[in-house]
């Protein structure tokens, strides 16, 4: 979890992989629609571009579905998912059906200006329509409103893991490797 901008799908990927296990994330399964031109792709464009979350039901169904796969069997690692208490109690049930659940949840915390830098940055380097500063504060705004609260519900499960995203790649990946090697026992 965190904000845009704080390094999700560098770390997640990075993570998934130390652990063997998938990286699953929805902005990268929106991005293909979009890409592909698909029916759900034109909805999720309008959706991202007036800088807004893609429905609970959308993004849960798309999320139930690929954790279905078989090599998500082993265990699997959600990138942008939840953001809502209602995707939150959803995954919780849908991983109850199936006999398990989350063993840790990762927060990066980063300066709120020095993620707007980024994503302004990046929105140069990788041509992404969906970063201009007033598209990325929104987000921010819909971060904090909807996303924000999870940080609670996952602290109360004792699973939340702050971990400092400020620094280089790497520095945040050490930290986040200690972290979760320290709550899954490794």
């Amino acid at each position: 979890m965190g904000a845009p901008g704080a390094g999700k799908g560098t770390q997640a990927t990075a993570l998934a992989g130390r652990y063997g296990i998938p990286a699953i994330s929805t902005g990268d399964i929106f991005r293909s629609n979009i890409k592909r031109g698909t029916e759900l792709g034109k909805q999720v464009q309008a959706i991202i571009e007036a800088g807004e979350y893609v429905s609970d039901e959308v993004t849960e169904a798309i999320v139930a579905n690929r954790l279905e796969e078989d090599d998500c069997a082993g265990g699997f690692l959600l990138d942008g998912f939840p953001r809502t208490m209602n995707q939150a109690h959803f995954l919780d049930e849908h991983l109850e059906v199936a006999g398990t659940g989350l063993d840790a949840v990762v927060s990066l915390q980063v300066n709120p200006d020095a993620l707007v830098d980024r994503l302004l940055e990046r929105a140069q380097v990788e041509g992404r329509g969906d970063d201009t500063e007033d598209t990325i504060r929104r987000r921010m705004e819909v971060y904090a409103g909807q996303t924000a609260p999870l940080l609670f519900y996952y602290e109360s499960q004792g699973i939340l893991l702050d971990v400092d995203g400020t620094g280089s790649v790497e520095e945040v990946r050490e930290r986040m490797f200690a972290a979760v090697d320290h709550q899954v026992g490794n």
